[in-house]
C-alpha cells in the first residue's frame, strides 16, 4: 500500500534497549560442548550399541561460518551457559509487577519519544509486535500504555520476525486514515527463552532486545529531519520451515504423551522437552525459499515508486543471517552491497527476530542526506516479509 490522502506519515524517532549481558560465541561453545560431553558419557553403552549416534561439538569458527554471529545480548547469561539447566533464569513475576516486556518496552520507547520530541501523553495508539508474547492477555501493549501513562488505545501483534514491518503499515495505515496522529510501535524480543540451546544448528542464532519506533502525521511532527514512509508492502506465503509450536493447546493432548506430560502447568520442572515446543527451522531450505521472496518484494515495492536498486542509499535489513543478507542485497542491488549500503548489526546483537532491521536502522540512519532513500526490510516465519521505503526529510 503506497503513501495517500492528506496525510504523510514520518518516522521521528527510534529507540533501543540492549540487555546488559553478552556472551561471546567461544563462552557458548564451553557451554554447549560441556554438555554434550556429559551427554555422550550418560549415553555411552547406547552409542556402542549404535542405538544412538554420540553427539557433535560445536565451534566458535563454526557458528561465524555458517551465520556470521560472533556474540549476543541477553537477558541472563547464567542460566544460559549452566551445561545442566542451558536457558535463562527469568522468574515469574506477581502479577502488580511490570512483566519483563513492559520493562524493555518502556526503555525503548523512552528514547524513541525523546528522540521525536513527542509526550507519551500525545500519542494515539501504541502497538507491541514481536515474535512471542510473555502472556496470551491482558495485552502487553495495554500494561505498556499504562506504564508510559500513553493516550489512546493499545493492541498486541504477532507477524514472528516481520513483526516490525507489519506493525509499521499498520501505525502508518492509521495515521494515513486519520484515526491516529502519532503511534508507537515497540518490539521487545526475549529470543533467548525460545531457543533450544541444546540444538548444534541453532543454539548460537538469538540474542535479546527492543526496539521502537515513533510514526507521526507531517502536519503534526516537530522534527523536520526524520523519514517519510514512502510506502509500505506486505507478503506472506505459509511454510513450515520455521515453527514454534509452543501454544495453550499442548496441555489438553493426552497424558500419556511425553510432549503433554512436559507441558502441563503443574510440572514440576517447567520444562519443555519436546523440541518443536520451541525455535525449530530448516536452516537450508529457509535461505533457498526466502532470499528470492525477499529480494523480489523490494525490486517490486521500489518499481511502484519508479525506483529501482541503484537509486537506494541503505538497506536495513532482518538480522538473521549475514549470507542471507548479502544475498538479498546483491540481487536488488546487482552487485555486492557496501558495508554502508546494507549495515550488518547481527555480529554483536545475533537475529533479535523482528527488532534486528529497526535496530539496523537506529544505529545507521544519521549519516544519510535530505532525499536519501532507504528500505527497511523484515522476513521470517511464515513465510512472511515486509518492505518499508523510507525518504529523508530535510
Amino acid at each position: 500500500m503506497s503513501a495517500s490522502g492528506n496525510h504523510r506519515v514520518l518516522i521521528t524517532g527510534s529507540g533501543l534497549y540492549t540487555p546488559p549481558n553478552a556472551i561471546s560465541n567461544e563462552a557458548l561453545v564451553a557451554s554447549f560442548n560441556a554438555w554434550v560431553a556429559a551427554d555422550n558419557a550418560a549415553n555411552a553403552d547406547a552409542i556402542a550399541r549404535g542405538e544412538r549416534e554420540a553427539r557433535t561439538e560445536s565451534s566458535a569458527e563454526f557458528i561465524v561460518k555458517a551465520s556470521g554471529i560472533h556474540s549476543r545480548y541477553v537477558l541472563d547469561a547464567e542460566g544460559i551457559l549452566d551445561p545442566e539447566r542451558m536457558r535463562p533464569r527469568l522468574p515469574a513475576r506477581a502479577n502488580d509487577q511490570p512483566s519483563v516486556q513492559c520493562e524493555m518496552g518502556v526503555a525503548a520507547a523512552r528514547e524513541a519519544l525523546a528522540a521525536a520530541g513527542v509526550n507519551a501523553a500525545d500519542l494515539d495508539l501504541v502497538i507491541v509486535a514481536c515474535s512471542n508474547l510473555e502472556r496470551p492477555y491482558p495485552a502487553v501493549a495495554v500494561e505498556l500504555q499504562a506504564a508510559l501513562e500513553a493516550g489512546g488505545y493499545a493492541f498486541d501483534m504477532n507477524v514472528a520476525c516481520s513483526s516490525a514491518t507489519f506493525g509499521i503499515e499498520t501505525a502508518a495505515n492509521a495515521i494515513r486514515s486519520g484515526s491516529a496522529r502519532r503511534v508507537l510501535m515497540v518490539n521487545p524480543e526475549i529470543c533467548s527463552a525460545h531457543l533450544n540451546f541444546r540444538d548444534r544448528d541453532s543454539h548460537f542464532i538469538f540474542g535479546d532486545a527492543c526496539t521502537a519506533v515513533v510514526l507521526e502525521a507531517a502536519d503534526v511532527a516537530t522534527r523536520t529531519d526524520g523519514f517519510e514512509v514512502l510506502g509500505t508492502r506486505l507478503v506472506t506465503r505459509f511454510s513450515n520451515a520455521i515453527r514454534n509450536n509452543f501454544g495453550f493447546l499442548n496441555r489438553t493432548a493426552v497424558l500419556e504423551d511425553d510432549v503433554a506430560s512436559a507441558m502441563t502447568l503443574d510440572s514440576a520442572s517447567h520444562r519443555v522437552k519436546a523440541d518443536d515446543k520451541l525455535f525449530i527451522q530448516e536452516g537450508r531450505r529457509v535461505f533457498r525459499e526466502v532470499c528470492p521472496m525477499v529480494a523480489e518484494l523490494i525490486t517490486t515495492h521500489l518499481g511502484e515508486i519508479e525506483a529501482g536498486g541503484g537509486d537506494l542509499d541503505r538497506m536495513w535489513l532482518h538480522q538473521a543471517n549475514r549470507h542471507m543478507n548479502d544475498m538479498i542485497a546483491r540481487r536488488v542491488l546487482g552487485r555486492d552491497p557496501s558495508s554502508e549500503e546494507a549495515p550488518i548489526i547481527l555480529d554483536r546483537y545475533a537475529n533479535t527476530s523482528s527488532a534486528g532491521s529497526v535496530i539496523a536502522f537506529h544505529l545507521h540512519h544519521a549519516d544519510l542526506a535530505p532525499g536519501s532513500l532507504g528500505v527497511l526490510c523484515s522476513f521470517g516465519a511464515g513465510y512472511s516479509a515486509g518492505s518499508v521505503l523510507l525518504k529523508r526529510c530535510g
